[in-house]
């Protein structure tokens, strides 16, 4: 299967070191755009359907960040940050508004190349299963990505979507927030916990009357259940 990702990177010698090392690498299982500017970023991810972007935040016209609020409002394929702003509260908004990882420039081009394997291949499995997962008045199909309450539609931010999948996976179960943030947004991330509670927030606003099954489990984490 070949992927396409686009990276959004004011650099050249960025954008070429990346172009040569994909290329070299990937065998052709990457194809790679780039974009200069971000409002030529903008343009291209309202243009085309990507499996990853990759986004530089300080960039000439719209930011990586605004990139970002406006991908998630519409994709849910996995976003990269890489940029040289390395303070804790750009991370935790990097992640707020819904990025899968946060690299610091300078990076090891091989470690890139991993992670975006990596993630793009872990957001394709999680579309894999077809049948709808069910919760109370709670319905979620992983192949469509749709979620509804009470058989109204529930409109979910990516990473607040792949939160309930869990949960419902592991049904009854209490999930430890260590293990939300493996599972959601991956080994390396760089954050702390507040990111699960915040979401857990988002969430239970989101399912309105249904939110009564998310379940605070006071030392141990959260738990969705029938009851």
């Amino acid at each position: 299967m070949a992927y396409k990702f686009l990276v959004v990177e004011d650099s050249a010698q960025i954008r070429e070191m990346i172009g040569d090392y994909f290329a070299a690498k990937s065998g052709g299982e990457i194809e790679l755009d780039f974009a200069q500017t971000g409002d030529i970023g903008l343009e291209k991810v309202y243009a085309c359907e990507y499996d990853l972007v990759l986004l530089d935040i300080m960039l000439p016209g719209a930011s990586g960040f605004e990139i970002c609020r406006q991908l998630r409002s519409k994709s849910s394929c996995p976003i990269i940050f890489i940029t040289a702003l390395g303070r804790q509260d750009d991370i935790l908004h990097g992640y707020e508004l819904g990025a899968d990882d946060y690299i610091v420039k300078p990076f090891a081009l091989a470690a890139l190349h991993a992670k975006c394997l990596a993630l793009v291949k872990r957001a394709k499995g999680m579309m894999l299963s077809q049948s709808v997962m069910r919760c109370g008045k709670i319905e979620l199909d992983p192949l469509k990505m749709n979620v509804s309450v009470d058989g109204e539609t529930v409109e979910l931010a990516p990473k607040v979507y792949f939160l309930l999948k869990l949960l419902m996976d592991n049904k009854d179960r209490v999930m430890s927030r260590d293990t939300i943030i493996t599972k959601v947004w991956g080994y390396d991330f760089d954050g702390d916990e507040r990111v699960v509670d915040n979401h857990i927030k988002k969430l239970r606003k989101a399912l309105g009357s249904e939110s009564k099954r998310v379940k605070t489990v006071f030392g141990g984490g959260y738990r969705l259940t029938e009851t």
